[in-house]
């Protein structure tokens, strides 16, 4: 039974020892070793042996994202051998933030780093997440506090850089290279936000009203311009419609000149000399005679100028005698001993009866 007990025992020992010296170690992660507790060596991927009981890893603290089944991501604390070397995600809870402008937001940041130097971190900070945590709060609360909401708020990148070499300037000597920093979220208060949501309203409306005010004008404008080329066109269209009657007119005035001037000519040579103008005349006061009768209450006494109407009439008649001697002889039809045909006699004009003249009672 003894014997049993201590072939268990030296078992267990044996496969301590065994664990003890047999490190696996795997890719990005490295192993910080010490020596009677002082500093040997960083063991890297692969097989590693270690002295039993002489050599052992360095532990350091660690941070885990854990998520429950409802969706909620908790942040666990622990502590390990071996070293990460990849890029780590440090998250922590929104942290209140006093503005320039005395307003209170809540922030809620991400830090990105790597460990690019395992004993620096293994040795130089005691807890590694929890330093770069704290450096981060007090560099957000300090860059903040410079500025007021609204640049806070407009200037996420210029905070995000600020931060990042601030960060970096104080860590590297963690042997810690810091990647990246990020605001996931501001959030100011409840009253803020509603004035916030009011001034973007009003804003938006703004906007809107500029733009229809500049839709309104440049309509005008282009209405107005259309009306102005549309009057241009017209215009221009109308001065050579009145070129065309004009010309029209004139070349009509001018072939009824010339037919007159014609008619003139021949009635002229159909009267004796100084008739056609009295001709003219005459005519000229028949044709306008009947339009005097036309109209209510026109009362006319005839005869009316009766010697322009005689010398017309007289003139038409010197018209018509000289067109009948001007007639060709009938040719010799008949037989002999017919009659000569009867000579057509012109018309006879009676002058129209004159009234004497009324006499005025009112000389004595």
């Amino acid at each position: 039974m003894f014997g049993l007990g201590a072939i268990l025992f030296l078992a267990f020992i044996a496969a301590l020892t065994i664990a003890k010296t047999v490190k696996i170690i795997g890719q990005a992660e490295v192993m910080v070793i010490e020596r009677w507790g002082r500093f040997n060596r960083i063991a890297r991927s692969g097989l590693n042996v270690l002295i039993p009981y002489m050599e052992k890893g360095k532990t350091i603290d660690v941070r885990y994202f854990e998520a429950d089944p409802g969706g909620v991501k908790r942040v666990t604390s622990g502590s390990t051998s071996r070293i990460d070397l990849r890029e780590q995600v440090l998250s922590f809870p929104k942290q209140p933030v006093i503005t320039k402008d005395n307003v209170t937001i809540d922030i809620d940041a991400v830090l990105y780093y790597r460990i690019a130097d395992p004993q620096k971190a293994a040795y130089a900070i005691q807890n590694l997440p929890f330093a770069l945590e704290t450096l981060t709060r007090t560099t957000l609360r300090n860059i903040v506090g410079d500025i007021e909401l609204d640049q806070t708020l407009a200037s996420r990148d210029m905070i995000n850089k600020r931060m990042r070499d601030t960060i970096e300037e104080a860590s590297i000597g963690w042997g810690v290279d810091v990647t990246r920093v990020e605001l996931q979220a501001i959030e100011p208060p409840r009253d803020i936000q509603q004035s916030m949501e009011l001034q973007m309203r009003a804003e938006r409306e703004r906007r809107a009203a500029v733009t229809n005010a500049e839709a309104s004008k440049r309509a005008a404008i282009l209405e107005a311009e259309g009306v102005q080329q549309s009057q241009v066109s017209r215009a221009q269209g109308e001065s050579e419609a009145a070129v065309l009657r004009a010309k029209g007119l004139a070349t009509a005035r001018m072939a009824m000149a010339e037919a007159e001037a014609q008619a003139i000519s021949r009635i002229a040579s159909s009267l004796p000399e100084g008739q056609a103008a009295m001709y003219l005349l005459g005519m000229k006061y028949l044709e306008a005679l009947p339009q005097l009768t036309q109209g209510k209450g026109t009362t006319i006494f005839l005869p009316a100028e009766a010697a322009g109407v005689m010398g017309a009439l007289g003139g038409i008649r010197e018209l018509l005698v000289r067109s009948s001697n001007d007639l060709p002889a009938a040719p010799a039809a008949r037989g002999a001993g017919a009659p000569p045909p009867p000579r057509i006699a012109p018309p006879t004009i009676t002058p129209a009866y004159v009234p004497p003249p009324i006499p005025d009672l009112d000389k004595k």
